[in-house]
């Protein structure tokens, strides 16, 4: 069982590092559609499983994109375990309107903090709307796909947990 929670967790963190190849146009850089997969990943894994391909593949996103923001995709990828983490909580405890709602505030709005501090807060004032954007594209996406997908690879597979 081990064996395939790790295999689908790369799986998941491949799809999120090719998801990050689908841009959102920003003055940041790297806003993808990296994030849909992990949301996804909250249906057929555990929550630190979860997060793990969240961050996995933020990294990966990140680096074929040049690490535009330097040293600090390892805070965000951080942020994004722990706001993966908490959004595949929610998913299992069936909470899903709250899941929603929360990686859009989590994701879209607190994620970015503490670059007021680390940055300036006009990079912060310049990059919450773009952020915020591309977390509720990426949310909608998650949201259309994931009950057709949950339904699928139920009759499949048996792998929803």
């Amino acid at each position: 069982m081990q064996l395939k929670r790790l295999t689908l967790t790369a799986i998941f963190a491949a799809l999120c590092a090719i998801g990050g190849f689908i841009k959102i146009p920003s003055g940041i850089g790297s806003l993808a559609l990296d994030t849909v997969p992990a949301l996804l990943a909250a249906a057929f894994l555990p929550p630190v499983f979860t997060g793990l391909a969240a961050s996995i593949g933020h990294m990966t996103s990140a680096m074929y994109a040049g690490f535009p923001l330097g040293p600090f995709h390892l805070l965000i990828a951080i942020e994004m375990f722990v706001i993966l983490y908490v959004f595949a909580r929610l998913h299992k405890s069936g909470r899903h309107m709250w899941k929603w709602l929360f990686i859009i505030v989590a994701n879209g709005l607190l994620a970015p903090l503490p670059f007021y501090v680390l940055v300036s807060p006009a990079f912060f004032i310049g990059a919450v709307p773009a952020i915020f954007l591309a977390t509720v594209v990426n949310a909608a996406v998650a949201g259309l796909v994931m009950p057709a997908v949950q339904k699928a690879m139920s009759r499949r597979t048996g792998l929803i947990q």
